[in-house]
């Protein structure tokens, strides 16, 4: 799949805790970007594992990456530019997200697990026990050097986060639809 060639996809990645979504959500809001929300596609069962503190195994990620990967795939048939806040932990779970749009540009929010594990903490109303941040440190693989995208710190402000997000990627003041490969840096 090719995907229109118009059209700007972006994953927010990082662990739990780092502020993917908050982060996606503004870069949509002001880049006018389509948000998705990664968590709201997994199934029933993936939920009830992770509230009990079950870390999902790779097939229990795999058809929830295909649905991701659809729905990117979706979107850029229809012209309609994305970002999804996403884990996207594994450099393979990253390669099943772009078989829905091969462009797909990452920005890893990437920081201190202190930091992260006080913000798990703090929120209320979410799945994603905090017993669980380990397991997702242990897989997570590092955006590589072939791949779209900008590591960030996550100890920044959300705000700050978001506007280098919009400033490394050129995305929401007019400049230019597509980026050359850019290096990730903390």
């Amino acid at each position: 799949m090719t995907g229109d060639p118009r059209t700007r996809h972006v994953v927010v990645m990082g662990v739990s805790g780092s502020g993917k979504s908050t982060v996606a959500k503004g870069i949509g809001t002001v880049a006018g970007l389509r948000f998705a929300e990664a968590d709201e596609f997994h199934s029933a069962a993936n939920i009830a594992m992770m509230r009990v503190g079950v870390p999902l195994g790779d097939a229990d990620r795999w058809p929830w990456l295909r649905d991701l990967a659809a729905w990117l795939a979706d979107r850029s048939a229809e012209g309609v530019s994305t970002v999804l806040a996403c884990s996207a932990l594994k450099r393979s779970y990253r390669d099943a997200l772009r078989q829905g749009q091969p462009a797909v540009e990452f920005v890893h929010l990437d920081g201190p697990a202190e930091v992260i594990r006080a913000r798990m903490s703090g929120r209320t109303g979410h799945y994603m026990p905090p017993s669980l941040l380990d397991s997702q440190i242990a897989t997570l693989e590092p955006l590589q050097p072939d791949e779209r995208g900008v590591v960030l710190d996550a100890s920044m402000t959300p705000d700050e986060l978001i506007a280098a997000a919009l400033s490394r990627l050129r995305l929401g003041s007019g400049h230019e639809r597509h980026m050359d490969q850019a290096q990730p840096s903390i």
